[in-house]
């Protein structure tokens, strides 16, 4: 009978031994109990909801950081505040459901203080790394990466067990490190922790091992120093990296907009100061494209690019075709006066431009493509930067496949080289001439969509490069595209070099001067051609 009573006891005592433990540990439970106790009470309510490892706690833990969350009067429930009118819209911390909006009276907000915050963003991202996105573990462990939070040290050891994602893993490794150096930990694992952050984030982890290096002695401090020493020597070669890819990106912008010039002055002879007036028709053809496809067609975003460039290459080949067969036919061999004129038709096309679409920068949109960027051993690679050198390329590519292997690129060649055996031989000179123009005004057209993605669209786009295309045409030596290439490149990365030390004007001053004393010694740049603006 005695046992049977106990067996009773036992089956009334347990249930609610286990709701008293369940209501100890579940979040709900624990962010209410938030509505009563002091500051000291607050804190120990703080760690409870850390215990508990459960994600969905952070947002009012946030909110209890920023002093959104209150508490119902009425029934102690506690909500995140948000204030609308007179009244607070109360939201559930764990659902985000709005529960309604309840008068200022009715609630009262839970107190914090500047200790209980920095409490909380510990616990915020011991909670974080084990969210089921793996973004927010990343951000996690690089948030306790940066603050080395000794107390997160258990967390990170049961994220680890369970993580499986690589790259998560790895930042988390990385984050352990970070907490080790501020531990108690001994001598072997702080040894270990410095390599592991040398190897792994170099860059972020230097003023981490700096900070420790001050701090310490002995053998630890001896490693901590050679690790800074590796970090900085790894740095200075990632840093003269990047400035060459920054200017090998310059540099295919400036063979984007020369590479046309290369046709109409380096094969032609003829100073088109219009030039950069075919970049920004090319660009702003861009921006009609997307605005219809915008306002009509908006899953082709993506494609706009790829329509834009056959049509701004016939807008502004066009154009210079109307102008060659108009103007500049009947001032060949007067290069003063041919200057002029282009310089008159550039600042009509401008008004045009103005009165057409306004002197207000218009926004061109980069498709999801072309955004974002790539990492490559450390180096970032922006990707509309990427395509832009790709596409520089394929352009040149295309142009010399023309120029070489096409019967057009023969006659202009023969034209360009000796006009009376062309013409004694049946090539209509004047209708290659007319075409060459065309050719370089339309390669000046798609130069500019590729512009567009990097620069503003205004009516003086053009202005912005018309004499760094000069530049690159003269150095690299008149009417050769090798040239021109090699010319745009070099002088992209040395520009780059030069603006660390003497700022963005005074480097394209110095330059300036470099390419003056270049043709004072080789007249015909780089890479000589014979032709017709050589025997002028």
């Amino acid at each position: 009978m005695q046992h049977l009573i106990r067996f009773l006891i036992a089956l009334l005592i347990v249930p609610l031994l286990l709701t008293s433990v369940s209501a100890q540990t579940d979040p709900r439970s624990l962010i209410n109990a938030m509505a009563v106790g002091n500051l000291k009470a607050r804190a120990a309510q703080i760690e409870a909801l850390a215990a508990t490892g459960d994600a969905k706690a952070v947002p009012a833990l946030q909110a209890l950081s920023d002093g959104a969350l209150y508490f119902r009067k009425s029934d102690k429930q506690v909500f995140i505040a948000q204030k609308s009118g007179k009244n607070f819209d109360l939201i559930d911390p764990l659902t985000a459901e709005n529960i309604g909006s309840f008068p200022k009276g009715s609630v009262s907000k839970v107190k914090v203080n500047n200790s209980l915050r920095r409490l909380i963003r510990s616990v915020i991202g011991t909670l974080t790394l084990l969210s089921p996105d793996p973004q927010i573990r990343i951000a996690a462990a690089q948030t306790i990466f940066k603050t080395g939070d000794p107390e997160s040290l258990e967390a990170l050891d049961r994220a680890l067990v369970q993580e499986k994602a690589s790259n998560v893993r790895s930042a988390m490794e990385l984050a352990r490190a970070s907490v080790i150096l501020k531990s108690d930990s001994t001598d072997a694992d702080k040894i270990a922790a410095i390599t592991l952050i040398q190897k792994g984030d170099g860059r972020e982890g230097l003023p981490l091992l700096n900070e420790f290096a001050a701090q310490s002695d002995g053998a630890v401090a001896a490693a901590a120093n050679k690790a800074i020493g590796e970090i900085e020597k790894t740095i200075a070669l990632l840093d003269i990296g990047q400035t060459v890819w920054y200017g090998i990106s310059l540099g295919s912008v400036l063979l984007l907009a020369a590479i046309g010039l290369a046709v109409t002055f380096g094969v032609m002879g003829v100073i088109n100061m219009a030039h950069g007036e075919m970049v920004m028709l090319g660009a702003y053809t861009t921006y009609v494209v997307q605005e219809i496809i915008r306002t009509g067609y908006p899953g082709l975003f993506d494609y706009s690019l790829a329509l834009a460039l056959p049509l701004a290459f016939l807008v502004s080949g066009s154009c210079g075709f109307v102008m060659e067969r108009t103007i500049i036919r009947f001032l060949y061999g007067r290069p003063l006066e041919t200057l002029l004129a282009t310089w008159g038709v550039s600042l009509i096309l401008q008004q045009t431009i103005r009165t057409i679409f306004g002197s207000t920068n218009k926004e061109v949109g980069n498709p999801t493509w072309m955004s974002g960027a790539y990492e490559l051993g450390g180096l970032t690679l922006t990707a509309n930067r990427l395509w832009i050198v790709v596409f520089a390329l394929f352009v040149f590519a295309a142009l010399f496949v023309v120029l070489k292997k096409t019967g057009f690129g023969l006659q202009m060649r023969a034209v360009t080289q000796n006009r009376k055996m062309a013409s004694s031989m049946g090539i209509r000179t004047p209708w290659v001439d007319a075409l060459t123009f065309a050719l370089g005004s339309g390669i000046a057209g798609i130069a500019g969509v590729a512009l567009s993605q990097i620069a503003n669209v205004s009516p003086n786009l053009g202005q912005n490069y018309i004499i760094d295309s000069f530049m690159v045409v003269v150095f690299g030596g008149v009417g050769n595209l090798w040239g021109t290439l090699i010319g745009a490149l070099t002088l992209g990365v040395a520009n780059k070099f030069l603006e660390p030390f003497a700022g963005a004007v005074l480097a394209k001053i110095l330059i300036l001067v470099f390419i003056i004393l270049f043709i004072q010694k080789r007249p015909r740049g780089l890479f000589a051609l014979k032709g017709r603006a050589v025997e002028a």
